[in-house]
């Protein structure tokens, strides 16, 4: 029974792990409306992140091969962060959290497109986006995104 337990448990952290770190690493805000309030005060655009953490692939290997890179670090000072997670696993987020996130998906992913960048100015209008990663350590095409809105 414990083996049982343990199993269902470790997947878990693991994935709430790899959120934490996104948190870490940078300053992922998950609220739109004071990421917009941030970017009007601070006068930079907003970079939304649409993701699956627990389920995407592309997702956690862009984690690794973007949001970890010095590039990233760099250009992520000229930029409001938004994080906008779509886990499957409800324990993730809070109900609350998870209607404003299918909120913002309605109104700027509204494919369902995972990952996706999207660039956003500070009266909420998209200007730009990037989606999907095709895994393989590339990430010239999300970087000259950023750099063309920094």
């Amino acid at each position: 029974m414990k083996s049982l337990l343990f199993l269902f448990l470790v997947p878990l952290f693991l994935t709430t792990e790899m959120h934490t770190d996104m948190d870490k690493d940078t300053k992922w805000l998950t609220d739109f409306e004071k990421a917009l309030k941030v970017a009007k005060k601070d006068h930079k655009n907003v970079l939304v992140y649409f993701t699956g953490s627990d389920w995407c692939p592309p997702c956690k290997m862009l984690k690794t091969d973007l949001f970890d890179s010095a590039e990233f670090k760099a250009l992520s000072k000229d930029y409001v962060l938004l994080y906008v997670d779509m886990p499957r696993n409800r324990d993730l987020l809070s109900p609350e959290q998870r209607q404003h996130n299918k909120d913002l998906l309605k109104k700027y992913n509204k494919k369902g497109v995972f990952p996706l960048l999207k660039i956003v100015n500070a009266k909420g209008k998209a200007l730009d986006e990037y989606s999907g990663y095709s895994m393989n350590g590339e990430i010239r095409y999300h970087l000259d995104l950023l750099n063309r809105y920094k």
